[in-house]
């Protein structure tokens, strides 16, 4: 198949410092920073906002795969990932994801769709690869 290539580099202390995440592929080339992780603070991404950005992205594309195979030619499929990060016993920890989807798809049924979401939901690979972590589906069929 095929490989992908991120890389990071952080500079200075972990409150005071900064760093950047640049994707292989060069099209993009983000700071990052201590503020925009734990306090909220804009200007810069982090680590959980490029989490959700891949499984939003992840997922869209999988459901759209789906509703294809089952003969169906989904218009629009637009995906958001609440990615929630809080603190147990070993430290800050990823500990739910909620997935929010609609979608406009001539012709497929209510139940047709809350299945082909339901798996796509199972199977898509960054699910898959967040298998660890409580993963919460909110799809809704629009026309």
């Amino acid at each position: 198949m095929s490989l992908r290539k991120a890389e990071a580099v952080w500079e200075g202390t972990l409150r005071e410092g900064k760093g950047t995440v640049k994707g292989g592929s060069g099209l993009f080339d983000l700071p990052y920073n201590f503020k925009a992780r734990f306090e909220e603070e804009g200007g810069a991404t982090n680590p959980e906002e490029l989490v959700g950005a891949a499984h939003a992205g992840c997922y869209a594309m999988f459901l759209s795969a789906q509703l294809t195979t089952a003969g169906f030619t989904p218009t629009r499929v637009h995906a958001t990932a609440d990615v929630s990060l809080s603190r147990d016993e070993k430290g800050p920890v990823i500990d739910k994801i909620t997935l929010n989807v609609e979608a406009v798809v001539p012709g497929v049924s209510q139940e047709q769709f809350d299945e082909l979401a339901a798996k796509s939901k199972e199977l898509c690979p960054i699910s898959r690869a967040l298998a660890s972590t409580p993963i919460t589906l909110n799809a809704k069929l629009v026309s």
